[in-house]
């Protein structure tokens, strides 16, 4: 009995120690930390900032949390500081448009030492809470387990939306939304029981999307605003793999078109502008009204792969009537890349119709592997081209998406190590300028990214979990023919 009694009169002193710190010393440093939190701008339904102060071993930390006049302390556990998440929540709440002040501190000498401040500043806006993706290993073949996945911005939680387990590990790819919308989803399945899945309101429907007149299947996605529609392109894709080349990967097409899918009628339509043998037209989105199609464009160029580097795609737009499914008379080059040297890859349309983002590297389109590849943001009224020199980083970034508020752009990233792609966000403010990155927040953050050996692909923003059942997408691909889509070549002018 005299033990246990001692131990629990321990417990209640150790918990007793845990009260708030007294700083005796501030330190002329700054703190070591991953991930780099340090004068980001965040959204106020962010999980918690946890992050890890570096090479600290079993020394003692405490993070002080200041907002206003309300604080809070967390003591650290090997340096990974595990922030509550209603404090958090409560505290981001309270401090939207105004900042978060960090302060770390060690214990040496049985005192306690602080690093310099930092802070963050918390936005005014909301990210949409839900984040979709899409998780593949390094070198990925449709052997090899990957799947579509979801995360919960306020909190920590990951769900699937769908993993290739179910059908014998087949590729799943380009998964695309409507305007945010967690209803309306298409993805492509490859290889065995391979077809494009259609969720529209939890309806679905396989389409099997070759047909004689195009290159290949759909490839690329983007959903028309307001109409059951999407853009795609057809693509005759191929891949180069380097031994010692900085760009470990590279992808091209021999040939390209860009179409657009009905998805009430099944049927496919394009026009001569569109789909020309002289020209590889690829990576098609629409315009925040619909009333415009944006691609990106380049001269056909042959033999494939040996003239890859030749390749510069220019950013360019047609007129585009949902009503009457028909095109304008001429093509418009926005961007005229090649002129500096330069090639646009994967452009994006605000939901506001203010600016256009798209990556930008010195040549080709597969932006995934091009450690030159950098973000840029177009302001559609003036033509203004920003390079969004605080979001970029010295290795690649590429697959980004828009909230639907205009005000945060998830994209992917290698900055942390080269090898695998991480999702970052960006704020962009009233003015189209674009602060800091933050990395998707984790539990543990260094021991989780240090651990997965997969990939983030595609990171899509949505307004609201996704409701589907992952059987009844297995069921449909292994056992339903599919649906045949036609095409039907449509008006075009001249370009």
């Amino acid at each position: 009995m005299k033990k246990i009694a001692y131990f629990i009169l321990s417990g209640v002193f150790l918990t007793a120690c845990q009260g708030n710190i007294e700083v005796a010393q501030t330190l002329n440093e700054e703190p070591f930390i991953f991930p780099d939190y340090k004068e980001v701008t965040v959204p106020s339904n962010i999980a918690p900032l946890n992050f890890q102060l570096m090479d600290m071993g079993d020394t003692a930390t405490c993070l002080i949390i200041k907002g206003g006049s309300a604080s809070f302390q967390v003591y650290g556990k090997e340096g990974v500081f595990d922030i509550p998440q209603r404090k958090w929540r409560d505290m981001l709440q309270q401090q939207k448009g105004k900042e978060v002040e960090f302060t770390v501190c060690k214990r040496k000498d049985e005192q306690w030492q602080a690093y310099q401040s930092f802070c963050i500043q918390v936005a005014n806006e909301e990210i949409d809470p839900y984040l979709v993706y899409r998780l593949v290993p390094p070198g990925y073949s449709p052997w090899d387990k990957m799947g579509i996945y979801q995360r919960n911005l306020s909190t920590f939680k990951e769900t699937a939306i769908y993993e290739n387990t179910l059908t014998e590990l087949n590729c799943q790819n380009c998964h695309s939304f409507k305007t945010q919308n967690p209803n309306k989803m298409i993805f492509h399945s490859r290889a065995w029981h391979g077809g494009t899945i259609l969720i529209d309101n939890g309806k679905i429907e396989k389409l099997n999307t070759k047909t004689p007149e195009t290159i290949s299947a759909l490839v690329y996605p983007s959903w028309h605003p307001t109409e059951d529609m999407v853009a795609f392109s057809v693509n005759a894709i191929g891949q180069t793999f380097f031994m010692s080349h900085a760009n470990r990967l590279e992808g091209f097409d021999a040939a390209s078109d860009v179409v657009v899918y009905d998805t009430k009628t099944h049927q496919i339509f394009s026009c001569d502008l569109l789909k020309s043998d002289s020209v590889f037209e690829t990576q098609p989105t629409f315009s925040s009204d619909g009333k415009s199609l944006y691609f990106v464009s380049a001269p056909a160029v042959n033999p494939m792969p040996e003239r890859y580097k030749e390749l510069h795609y220019n950013l360019c737009r047609i007129d585009f009537d949902s009503k009457t499914e028909t095109f304008g008379e001429k093509v418009d080059t926005i961007y005229n890349a090649a002129h500096d040297s330069l090639s646009v890859f994967f452009p994006r349309v605000s939901p506001d119709g203010k600016y256009l983002a798209v990556v930008r590297q010195h040549y080709g389109q597969w932006s995934i592997w091009h450690k030159d590849a950098d973000l840029c943001l177009i302001n559609l009224q003036t033509g203004e081209i920003d390079p969004m020199t605080d979001a970029n980083s010295h290795d690649a970034e590429s697959y980004h998406s828009w909230s639907h508020n205009s005000r945060w752009l998830a994209f992917s990233s290698r900055r942390d190590d080269g090898l695998y792609t991480k999702p970052y966000f960006t704020y962009i403010d009233k003015n189209g300028k674009a602060h800091k990155p933050f990395l998707l927040p984790q539990k543990n953050p260094k021991k989780y990214y240090d651990n997965l050996l997969f990939a983030y692909n595609i990171p899509e923003l949505v307004t609201d979990k996704v409701q589907v059942n992952e059987r009844s997408i297995a069921d449909k691909l292994r056992d339903d023919p599919g649906i045949h889509v036609t095409y039907s070549h449509h008006f075009s002018g001249q370009r």
